[in-house]
């Protein structure tokens, strides 16, 4: 009886950590022939640049990030404000600022919402009211906590001298976070250069991205859920354009300092992705996408698949767990292969409990991180089943005032 359960947890455990580990490979290989970075075009200084600035109680941080923006080097910005019905003084200190800094754009616009609907519908009217007024260049989306480097600016607008670049996204520096947002961080980036040298990258970090505007509409996005980042870089590459990430330029922010803040944070942009890779499996298997289409369905089975494989491969551990304490302990091969399972669950346990708590182990690091991250699908997916959208969600306070103390 020993057998059956066993097989069923091997099995189930190479259908969803197989496909990670060939994944990994094919990124390797092809980050070996990253995007080659275009060569400059007089052309760029006459597309101009619109900074898209979406914000909803930034108090504490406004005045700060529209300095950020003003200081950029050799790019003129025209700045598109959108507030959220903020119920603090970010409109007051906003329009004070723009007010006492007359030159700092070549021109600003701030929409003020009459009610707080959350980030997408807010991006959706910015992008609706240049559309209305023919607007043709650049976008550059940026959020209220992402302090840019001072060439970060002309850095990604070089990008659009190749024509058939759509979109790119930065990188992210976050301090503040705990440890294990580190290695999760590191190992997303990589991915995503891989995925962008092979062809284009689902996913890119909406506190500082940039695309064309011809190579996406507002109606394009969905309101009624969150990623508005991964769905411009999802979108920009189904409408026929690139959407690579950049890893020499990097924004800084602050991650959520507590464990229940990180997790909210994944658990949220969790179910904006798997709502997201929903929405387009018709194109997981699209001739017409080439190499994209494999890397939506990998990212389809990383984000929907592999956990529910997982929660397979628990029932099937507990079930053999269960027959050997009914039973006794299996003699011979079988007790080989229950002790080696044993073991391989006990080296899992202690990876995700270790990742959880911000510690490392030499070997364990990536497990732990990739087992943390099947959790925080898992949450997302009950919350879906549940009919919770998250699309609209508390901000995280403790990040401003240690952006806020961090400038001064």
């Amino acid at each position: 009886m020993v057998w059956i359960p066993a097989l069923v947890e091997v099995g189930l455990g190479g259908l969803a950590l197989g496909p990670f580990l060939i994944h990994r490979i094919s990124v390797g290989r092809w980050r070996k022939n990253p995007v080659a970075y275009p060569q400059p075009s007089a052309k760029l200084d006459n597309i101009p640049v619109t900074v898209l600035l979406p914000v909803w109680n930034e108090g504490l941080i406004i005045e700060q990030k529209l300095a950020n923006l003003a200081a950029q080097t050799n790019v003129q910005v025209e700045l598109l404000m959108i507030d959220s019905a903020s119920t603090d003084n970010t409109l007051a200190l906003a329009k004070a600022w723009l007010k006492a800094n007359p030159k700092a754009f070549a021109s600003h616009n701030l929409i003020e919402m009459k009610e707080r609907l959350g980030k997408s519908p807010a991006v959706a009217q910015a992008l609706e009211s240049l559309e209305v007024s023919g607007y043709d260049g650049l976008i550059c989306m940026t959020d209220a906590d992402a302090q840019l480097p001072l060439n970060g600016l002309e850095r990604l607008r070089g990008w659009f001298s190749d024509p058939t670049i759509g979109a790119v996204g930065a990188s992210a520096r976050r301090s503040g976070g705990l440890a294990q947002e580190q290695a999760h961080r590191s190992m997303f980036e990589l991915v995503r250069e891989g995925e962008s040298a092979r062809d284009s990258t689902p996913f890119l970090e909406g506190s500082f991205m940039m695309w064309r505007s011809s190579a996406f509409k507002a109606q394009q996005l969905n309101i009624r859920s969150n990623a508005d980042d991964a769905q411009i870089a999802t979108q920009v590459r189904l409408n026929g354009l690139r959407s690579i990430h950049d890893g020499s330029v990097h924004f800084t922010d602050v991650a959520p300092t507590t464990d229940e803040g990180q997790r909210r944070q994944k658990v949220r942009r969790a179910q904006g992705l798997q709502r997201l890779l929903l929405r387009h499996r018709k194109d997981w298997w699209s001739p017409r996408l080439g190499g994209f289409s494999s890397i939506l369905r990998r990212e389809a089975h990383f984000h929907l698949a592999a956990p529910l494989l997982m929660v397979g491969v628990a029932a099937a551990a507990i079930l053999r767990w269960g027959t050997v304490m009914t039973i006794g302990m299996p003699n011979g091969t079988l007790a080989v292969v229950h002790g080696s399972l044993a073991m391989a669950e006990l080296l899992g346990l202690t990876a995700w409990a270790m990742n959880r708590n911000g510690m490392k182990i030499p070997g364990l690091t990536a497990i732990g991180t990739l087992l943390t991250g099947m959790e925080h699908l898992l949450a997302a997916m009950w919350t879906s089943f549940r009919g919770k959208s998250l699309h609209m969600w508390e901000q995280h306070a403790d990040t401003r005032v240690l952006a806020a103390k961090q400038k001064k």
